[in-house]
């Protein structure tokens, strides 16, 4: 049958699908939009589902905020390509799928996928009847890559705030803080991202690494030839200074290295409860790509 230039027109902006592909779907549709969008939303799970197995390494985090600093979210979202992390349509995805989850109580991803994605309409953010885990595949479908709700974190602080800090679109942090106030907060939270500390203080390493690194320095002292009790000070010594580089607290404080981080949050009468540092694409084994590659994927030639 002969389909109209005006009706793929309208096909394709409604779906955001190729010409080929629109045309398609409108003969096999017999002319009908309506059929033509669920034969396309059908033909795109079909292809989401093929492209879950392919490695989604590059992508962007998100990170959003309730307006009384009391909680927050983070969230990783993963594409197959630096150049799909970038498009308006994924950036609008992560920006949703943060602001549904920072006002559910979904704690895993299987459960952050079933929720009904919260939407900004006029600045108000109202929930529609898709799922995330359908707008998803529809953005898999209409973008051409793997794109994965990797991983994400809520904190709510019920005695103290709730700070955030993003780098570009790569890393995010959280800290909850009680005592001080958002500016501390994000200052600590700058620091997270930049020193990458383990936990925030000595409490935190477990006591089987601490026994592991001083019998790897015993071993080391004992080769000076030098008394028991000297040996046992070095070692010490190190431990304090291995404690000192992976917990927040005992760090230099990025912005005013003479002093730690611990003693900027005694002087504001601070203590941190807990953070967490998200950075793109950090565990996963990336397949070597190159432009070319994005673009053919792009062009879905692969």
């Amino acid at each position: 049958m002969n389909i109209s230039a005006a009706l793929v027109k309208d096909l394709r902006e409604r779906t955001g699908s190729g010409m080929m592909e629109c045309k398609k779907a409108l003969v096999e549709a017999g002319g009908d939009i309506e059929a033509a969008i669920e034969i396309m939303r059908k033909s795109g799970l079909a292809k989401a589902d093929k492209k879950s197995s392919r490695i989604a390494a590059e992508g962007r985090i998100t990170v959003k905020a309730s307006a009384d600093g009391k909680s927050a979210v983070v969230l990783e979202l993963n594409s197959e390509t630096d150049f799909v992390a970038k498009n308006d349509d994924f950036i609008a995805f992560a920006d949703a799928v943060a602001q549904t989850l920072l006002t559910s109580d979904a704690a895993t991803v299987d459960a952050a996928l079933a929720l009904s994605l919260k939407q900004d309409l006029g600045g108000e953010w109202v929930g529609g009847n898709a799922s995330i885990e359908e707008n998803r595949k529809e953005l898999i479908a209409k973008l051409g890559e793997n794109i994965n709700v990797r991983r994400f974190e809520r904190y709510t602080s019920a005695n103290g705030l709730v700070a955030s800090y993003i780098h570009g679109t790569r890393i995010g942090v959280l800290v909850e803080l009680v005592g001080g106030d958002q500016v501390l907060g994000k200052d600590i939270a700058m620091h997270v991202a930049a020193s990458k500390p383990v936990c925030v203080d000595a409490d935190g390493v477990s006591p089987e690494l601490i026994a592991k690194e001083k019998e790897i320095y015993a071993a080391q002292a004992a080769e000076s030839g030098k008394p028991d009790n000297i040996v046992e000070k070095m070692v010490d010594g190190r431990v304090a200074k291995f404690l000192g580089e992976i917990t927040l607290v005992g760090q230099p404080f990025v912005k005013d290295p003479d002093q730690t981080v611990g003693a900027l949050l005694k002087s504001k009468d601070a203590t941190v409860v807990r953070f967490i540092r998200l950075e793109v694409g950090e565990g996963i084994e990336k397949e070597e790509s190159n432009f070319a590659d994005e673009v053919m994927i792009q062009a879905g030639l692969r």
